[in-house]
Order: C-alpha cells, then structure tokens, then sequence
C-alpha cells in the first residue's frame, strides 16, 4: 500500500435553503447546514460531506461540533498519518470517542481521494454490483391529510415507487391509513424518529392493518429493548436507524429481535468502513439493509448511491433526486431519476463528483484552509 501524506485540508460550513421546510418530530428545517471537506495529497483532491446539522436533533453533533473536532483533533492526527486510506484513517482516530458524522465525512474525501490515486470509482473500491439503485422519496410530516395526499401524489407522478412519511404522535395512523386507502398497492413506509415510548404499543399496533413496509425507529434510539418488546407485538417489520451506531449494536439488535430491517447511514455508523461491515453482516444473517439519508448534497448523494449498490441493499433507499431539496446543487453532475425508480450510480474514479466552486463560495458561511 502507498505511503503519502497529508498536503493541505480546507473545510467549508455551508448553509443551504431547502425548496420547502422539512419537518419531523424533532422540529422544522428550513436550511440545511453541513461541512464539506477538501483534502489535497500527492496531486490529488478528495471531498467530503459532513451531515452533521444546524441543531442537535438527529444527532448530538452539529456542523459547529463537527467543525471544532476536526480542526482540534482529527485532522492533526491525519495529518501525523503516512497512511492515507480509510483503514488509515480508523488507526488514526483510536485516541478519540464518539463523533461520527465528523468522522464519516474525513473519510469520505479519503475514499475519493484514494479513489482518485487508483483510477477506481468508489462503487468499485466498496465491492458494489449494481450500476443503478432503487430509490424511494422521504416525506416530513404533514399536519392534515390532504397536505399529504398532495405531496406524495407529485412525486408518484415523478416516478417514485416507493414512499416514507414521517410520523409522530397527532399526525400519524389516521393520516397513513388515507394515503393507503388512496394508494392500496405503492410501497409505504413511515418513519417516527423516536417520537413514541413502549406505551404507545397498543396504539401503534393499528399500523399492522396498513401493510407497511416497514416502521423505522418508532422507540428511543438508546433503547434496543424495548424495541424487542415492541416487534413482539407487531406484525409490522420495524426498521432500526438511530439505534445501530456500529456493527456491534447491529448484532446486538439482530439477536435479541429488536428488528428485522436495518438502516445504513454511513454517517451516523462513522463512515463507509463501518456501513459495509454492517451491510456483510446483515447479507449473512438475510436481514434487508436500505440506505437512509440526510439532505445530503450531490457529494454525500454520490456516497450513498455507492453504497447501495452492494448486493444487500434490497428494499428502496432515500436516495432522492438533486432537484429534491436544494435548487441549486454545490457539485455536478446531477443526479436524476431513472422512468423505473432508480438512479445510477457514478462509475468516474472516486466519488464521481466534481465541485461547483461559484455555488460552495455562494452557500459557504465560512472556511479555513491549513497547510501542513
């Protein structure tokens, strides 16, 4: 493996204002806020995404948290690294706890770099199969079913076949249960973000007569038994996405029944090193993986659309089109929706991706560049 070093970072905090806000059971976004990582070694320049937000709701990271470990921490010690590879990376950051969405996004742009460096898109370089991915479209949550109704009928129209909707306690199994008695045969899931508590089991169960796909994280993310208790009384699969943070809480879930679907985001798992070990542990114990999102720009879409092209992603992931949160992207190409609700996946080296300088200087709040 070659040796190299780390020449000069820059880290973008940009803001970008979302077509319409997106709403969940943690609250309202309007913009969405990220960290976008440049990374220069030996000629070559790999980039990175951050999802970490604007507020601790998802997650207890911000852009500012992520920004402050970064700079303080992680990068002094990639810096200190001759290895420059996402297994380099993981050696590097051993001293450090938690943070994983500031972790993912540094070795994103390790993979494009290293991407780059071989002449190898990332797709390749994960052990990927498939040159196109089912996607699906994630919908936040709507105060009234008609609002509903409107939104998942143009993007039916835009040839998505798979639908999630957000739910929470007041907007959730009277909404569901109109949309499907509207929509009897598309692909519906619905997603709570941890909005209920193992009392509400009973209440939940009404969603068993809607023929969902899955439930994803009806419970608090720390509590992986009481999600066990809860598929028990379920005949609906649920779907665990903020409680899987590494392979080990994946195993953990899996053995005790707390789930029978798994949502991979490499960025709340710290990365793709993480999120492929997952994805080859589940394809083992044939338990489905879908790939979830985060509003990511076409740096983390072209990520994501990596990943799922590994042989275990086999329900629908939220994957949207570029044009589905943001007017105007920060990288190009665009990516676009295929007429049989896929979308490709970039074949280039690395992530396949190329910056729009003019957009990052328009949406960026700030920036620093450091030379070692």
């Amino acid at each position: 493996m070659v040796e190299s070093k780390l020449d000069a970072v820059e880290i973008f905090h940009i803001r970008m204002r979302l077509r319409e806000p997106f709403r969940t059971s943690f609250g309202v976004e309007h913009d969405r806020e990220c960290l976008i990582l440049k990374l220069e070694a030996g000629g070559f320049v790999g980039w990175g995404e951050s999802v970490a937000g604007q507020f601790p709701g998802y997650s207890y990271e911000t852009a500012q948290t992520a920004w402050h470990v970064l700079e303080e921490f992680f990068l002094p010690a990639l810096a200190q690294s001759h290895l420059l590879t996402p297994t380099g990376l993981r050696e590097a950051l051993k001293p450090f706890k938690g943070h994983p969405l500031a972790r993912a996004g540094l070795e994103m742009a390790l993979w494009d770099l290293l991407g780059k460096r071989e002449g190898r898109s990332l797709r390749d370089l994960l052990g990927g199969q498939r040159t196109s991915v089912p996607v699906g479209v994630s919908i936040g949550v709507q105060e009234n079913l008609d609002s509903m109704l409107a939104q998942i009928d143009g993007y039916l129209s835009q040839g998505y076949q798979r639908i999630k909707v957000k739910i929470k306690p007041g907007a959730d199994v009277e909404i569901v249960a109109g949309i499907r008695e509207l929509y009897p045969a598309v692909r519906l899931q619905v997603d709570a973000n941890s909005a209920y508590r193992i009392e509400d089991a009973d209440h939940l169960k009404a969603l068993d007569d809607l023929d969902l796909q899955l439930i994803e994280q009806p419970l608090a993310e720390d509590d992986i038994i009481d999600h066990a208790a809860l598929q028990k009384h379920l005949k609906t699969d649920i779907c665990l996405d903020e409680s899987i943070l590494n392979l080990r809480h994946t195993i953990q879930a899996v053995d005790m029944g707390a789930c029978r679907i798994i949502n991979i985001k490499s960025g709340r798992v710290g990365g793709l090193l993480e999120a492929v070990r997952i994805h080859d542990y589940c394809l083992e114990r044939g338990i489905p993986v879908w790939c979830g999102g985060m509003l990511e720009t076409n740096v983390g879409r072209a990520a994501n659309l990596a990943l799922a092209a590994l042989p275990g992603f086999t329900l629908h992931g939220d994957i949207s089109a570029s044009d589905r949160y943001y007017e105007h992207d920060i990288a190009v190409p665009t990516f676009s929706l295929n007429p049989d609700s896929t979308m490709d996946v970039p074949s280039q080296p690395g992530l396949g991706v190329e910056m729009d300088f003019e957009a990052l200087k328009q949406f960026s709040l700030r920036s620093i560049r450091k030379e070692f």
